[in-house]
């Protein structure tokens, strides 16, 4: 039976083109092993584990000619670049040590897998940290998390070892991210206890052959969390002993512990401003307990308390006088815009605003603000998009804020890999285009056929590169931000108005609706928060007839009846571009149509049924910001613009009922409106 229903798939296959492979998705961009497969791979002798492993992964997966891997010295490649040429014997791979060739090997197979040439050429990543964040809970569950539960099973460690650990640090190499925070940047100071460390160990152990960095968020009161002191102070002698004890502990266990993720005195967390003392007194404080071993403090800038009327400006207040005040193994994480992952924000202007201070950028790979684990937003081209504004060579290192758990295929929605990937392909090389990477990707992971048409594939390659923008349309367009649903974040919810809640938690803080007209101004006759960039962008941002279109909402409280670039009105450009956002959901459902025959029934089904709740989402957030802008605007909906088919009371009775740590099921949201 079985082989009657092998030869029914094998001819399936061959008449209609189709795959017929089983996709779970659990192998992300990464093959499996060919049982047939020839390569000849000639390896230096070694007792290196990650030499083991670069040469398992060739034997296995490697379809060109014979290659040579070569430990030798280069002063141009470090200890994680690689360089592939020939000589007179053949095709070699060269490297100062096992990690630069396990990379080589990667990008080998990864030109092999997306059907390239074979590029003769020398590679080192442009940062030395490539972490990812995970904002996994101790509980097992995940902040701002939808794919199910944390990987780490903290209850059977250190005893029992997820075979999954070395999956994940399989694939993380394979992309070239290096470290990974493990847990939550609001941290359990449980984490650093004895108990925990000894299971962290176990995992460090799994993730060093790959060449993977274990760091730990900490709690800045741990010394009086776990540790049973009075106070937390930095500037206190017995608080640093504590933290350098705890150091010196960590380091027996894991000798090549990265270090520590700090969220300080933000959303409630502690922080040496507790006791009156700067963030920069904090991070040292830690830093100087971690650098005898070669760690380093990554010290995130994401801060709001309310000292300023304009929240965006909260992190350039608080951190620009601090400038080379932090020690060389401090690096200052920040959020890409200065609000809060948004779909889109200015860059921050705290970069480049503080010359004399490392600096990493923090971008969001979880869905948080883009429609969870039911949309498609590939999110290379908001990352671009920043590299655009801020020069990579500025920064010291990059971080993105996982979107892995423990579903079968890692990330929840499986177009949502793309997003993993290409972190890990821009933490390496911040000079590739969205388009590079997901011509990379898309044929290591659909896995169409050889013969699937051109237009086919050239039409999900445009669904997957305008998804983001898409987004942006159909959620909050021309600069608008924060309009979401209070708590959880899905949905629409620009009415929403918590009695008693914190303004700057609340979406009329930051769209500022009224029958003037719509936006926050951040111009110089407004909160002047144009005044933290570069002069000559700043006057670029602050002139309404200059400022560009894409943040003209963000910079600026706009007229209703303001002409845009287009020639329509505000009103009109507002609803065209919720219009387009919905139309745009609805080519990618014809686009990921057209790919049926040629992507495996169980993949083209699961993502087939997220457009659609995606489509439907779009529909409920233009219905939802048009009919509840216009009561401000007073104006007609255009004709070319679908007419709602609800009332604003009946979207505004809409209540998920959701937490923070899921993404609703299409039931769930099609019981509710």
């Amino acid at each position: 039976m079985n082989k009657l229903k092998s030869l029914i798939l094998a001819v399936t296959a061959i008449l209609t083109g189709s795959a017929a492979w089983a996709y779970d998705g659990s192998c992300l961009w990464l093959s499996g092993a060919d049982n047939d497969n020839q390569a000849v791979i000639t390896v230096p002798k070694s007792k290196s584990p990650t030499v083991a492993i670069a040469a398992e992964e060739l034997n296995k997966s490697w379809h060109g000619e014979p290659l040579r891997l070569e430990i030798k010295r280069d002063k141009h490649l470090g200890n994680e670049g690689f360089r592939v040429y020939r000589d007179k014997k053949g095709l070699v791979l060269s490297a100062n040590n096992d990690l630069g060739l396990l990379y080589g090997s990667y990008a080998l197979l990864r030109d092999n897998a997306a059907g390239k040439a074979i590029a003769l050429r020398e590679e080192t990543p442009a940062y030395n940290v490539r972490v990812l964040n995970h904002w996994d809970n101790l509980d097992g569950t995940i902040e701002r998390g939808y794919s199910g539960h944390s990987i780490w099973n903290w209850d059977e460690l250190p005893d029992v070892v997820s075979p999954r650990y070395r999956e994940y640090a399989r694939a993380n190499a394979s992309v070239g991210i290096n470290g990974v925070v493990l847990n939550n940047v609001n941290a359990s100071s449980k984490i650093l206890s004895a108990e925990y460390l000894a299971k962290v160990a176990k995992i460090a152990d799994v993730f060093r052959p790959y060449g993977i960095k274990v760091y730990l968020s900490a709690n800045f009161a741990a010394p009086m969390q776990l540790g049973g002191l009075k106070t937390a102070d930095p500037l206190e002698p017995e608080v640093a002993a504590w933290w350098k004890a705890k150091a010196d502990e960590i380091y027996k266990l894991i000798p090549d512990f990265g270090g520590f993720l700090v969220k300080a005195n933000s959303e409630g967390q502690p922080g040496p401003c507790d006791f009156d003392r700067t963030h920069a007194e904090g991070a040292n404080m830690m830093a100087r307990a971690l650098k005898p071993h070669g760690g380093i403090v990554m010290w995130r800038a994401f801060v709001y308390s309310p000292a300023d009327a304009d929240r965006a400006k909260q992190a350039y207040i608080e951190f620009q006088p601090l400038d080379g005040k932090f020690d060389d193994n401090v690096i200052v994480q920040i959020k890409n815009g200065p609000i809060d992952f948004q779909p889109r924000e200015p860059y921050s202007p705290l970069f480049g605003a503080m010359p004399q201070t490392d600096q990493m950028v923090e971008f969001q790979v979880t869905q948080e603000y883009l429609g969870h684990s039911n949309h498609i937003a590939y999110l290379a081209p908001m990352w671009t998009e920043f590299f655009d504004y801020v020069s990579p060579s500025s920064l010291k290192a990059i971080a993105g804020v996982a979107n892995v758990g423990n579903d079968t295929n890692w990330t929840g929605h499986p177009m949502a890999q793309a997003n993993w990937y290409a972190f890990g392909r821009l933490a390496w090389n911040p000079q590739l285009s969205s388009e590079e990477i997901i011509d990379e990707w898309m044929p290591m992971t659909l896995n169409y056929p050889e013969n699937t048409p051109k237009e086919v594939t050239d039409g999900l390659k445009k669904m997957m590169l305008d998804s983001r923008e898409a987004v942006v349309d159909y959620m909050m367009p021309l600069g608008l931000h924060h309009l979401f649903a209070f708590g959880h974040h899905y949905g629409p919810e620009p009415w929403c108005d918590i009695k008693g809640g914190r303004p700057d938690w609340m979406p009329p803080y930051y769209h500022r609706a009224d029958s003037a007209g719509l936006g926050f101004n951040r111009s110089s006759s407004g909160s002047n928060a144009v005044a933290q960039y570069p002069a000559q962008l700043a006057k670029k941002l602050d002139d309404i007839n200059t400022c560009p279109e894409e943040f003209i909402l963000w910079f600026h409280h706009v007229p209703w009846d303001f002409k845009m670039k287009s020639g329509a009105t505000l009103w009109q450009e507002l609803c065209n571009r919720y219009q387009s956002g919905v139309e745009s959901v609805e080519t990618m459902q014809r686009q990921w149509t057209a790919a049926k025959p040629y992507i495996d029934p169980e993949l083209w089904n699961d993502v087939n049924e997220r457009l659609m709740t995606q489509a439907r989402d779009a529909n409920w957030w233009r219905e939802g910001c048009l009919l509840y802008f216009q009561q401000f605007s007073g104006m007609p909906i255009p004709d070319n613009v679908t007419p709602p088919v609800h009332t604003l009371d009946q979207l505004k009775g809409i209540k998920l009922g959701i937490s923070n740590y899921e993404c609703p099921t299409p039931e769930l949201l099609n019981s509710k409106r």
